[in-house]
């Protein structure tokens, strides 16, 4: 675990291996691995990197409508469980007509930089191993998912110049929290936006490069003027708009084993970060070690030719992943991350 390895590895310096992260909800997996090391997973598995989003103090759901689509088990226990709640919105023209300012309001500014201030600084000294991040999940296109739910948001996006109204209040209540974020001493921001599914997008792709990602572009100017690190992250399949993303000023990707490890490498490997790996959480689950293996040897013959790779499984590990196969993934990577 260092520090400093994660802060070099954003800043594509040199380092003796490959910085490490993972993004874990398997309890069963850190109740083993504490009673190993007598270390949480993130210090005993030399984690050098943070995954945070934060949103604000106050949900949008406390401030104006949201749609609750409910959760499936995936937790221990199946503890996050959840039915769907019927949608607030009665009909597409409710949705074409949504405002988010106008729904959930500006926080007042300076309170939210003292919060995110706070948030941030709390978390770093509890953390002081790891690169802690800034960060915002709801940005533009979660934003529309959280409010409208899946069924109404793509009826609405159908009326593609209605939509981008919408979308563009989203984008103005998003910005507001970046700039709060900007005063505060956070030197690296998670982007987060869930804008295609596993197949690819969802919406035309000319819609995504005239609407949402020049969005993407304002939003990550003003961070990048305050000398923040800029890291976008989505789910999804989104090869194709690597280089989009590059070009709206992102200074690296997370992503899952969906996107093209080798496409973002051949082209952008040198001079972005690059959060991920080769290695599948379904491999984990449900394959065999020597398969676990094959995928990290596959990605590591790309990462040591990329000065701000950091391995993780991009699709994280959940907890039906067998403990014994996870404690394999670790060792085995442990074995062979350093650089030559």
């Amino acid at each position: 675990m260092s520090y400093q390895i994660g802060i070099d590895t954003i800043h594509l310096k040199p380092t003796p291996r490959l910085a490490h992260t993972e993004y874990c909800s398997n309890d069963p997996l850190r109740r083993e691995v504490f009673q190993r090391t007598g270390k949480s997973l993130e210090d005993a598995w030399e984690f050098d990197f943070l995954w945070s989003t934060n949103d604000g103090p106050v949900s949008w759901a406390e401030r104006g409508r949201t749609t609750d689509m409910g959760h499936a088990e995936f937790l221990e226990g199946g503890v996050d469980r959840r039915e769907p709640k019927p949608c607030p919105f009665r009909d597409v023209e409710e949705v074409l007509a949504f405002d988010a300012v106008q729904e959930y309001g500006l926080p007042n500014f300076d309170d939210l930089v003292a919060y995110y201030q706070q948030s941030y600084q709390n978390n770093q000294e509890k953390n002081p191993h790891q690169v802690y991040t800034a960060g915002y999940y709801k940005t533009i296109v979660s934003g529309a998912i959280e409010a409208f739910g899946w069924e109404m948001l793509l009826q609405a996006a159908a009326d593609k110049k209605r939509f981008e109204n919408v979308l563009d209040s989203i984008f103005r209540l998003s910005l507001h929290h970046f700039r709060a974020w900007t005063k505060t001493t956070a030197q690296v921001f998670i982007c987060h936006d869930d804008m295609v599914w596993s197949e690819g997008p969802f919406m035309d792709t000319a819609f995504y490069r005239s609407v949402i990602f020049p969005r993407y572009a304002e939003l990550w100017k003003v961070l990048k003027q305050a000398g923040m690190k800029v890291l976008f992250c989505s789910d999804g399949n989104w090869t194709e708009f690597v280089e989009d993303i590059a070009a709206a000023g992102a200074d690296g990707f997370i992503f899952e084993p969906m996107v093209s490890l080798d496409h973002v490498v051949s082209n952008l490997g040198k001079t972005h970060v690059i959060v991920g790996s080769k290695v599948d959480c379904r491999t984990l689950t449900f394959g065999t070690k020597k398969e676990i293996q094959h995928q990290i040897d596959a990605t590591l013959q790309l990462a040591f030719d990329c000065p701000g790779f950091m391995f993780a499984v991009g699709n994280h590990i959940p907890s039906n992943v067998p403990v014994e196969n996870a404690l394999f993934y670790f060792d085995y990577l442990q074995q062979h991350w350093n650089r030559p």
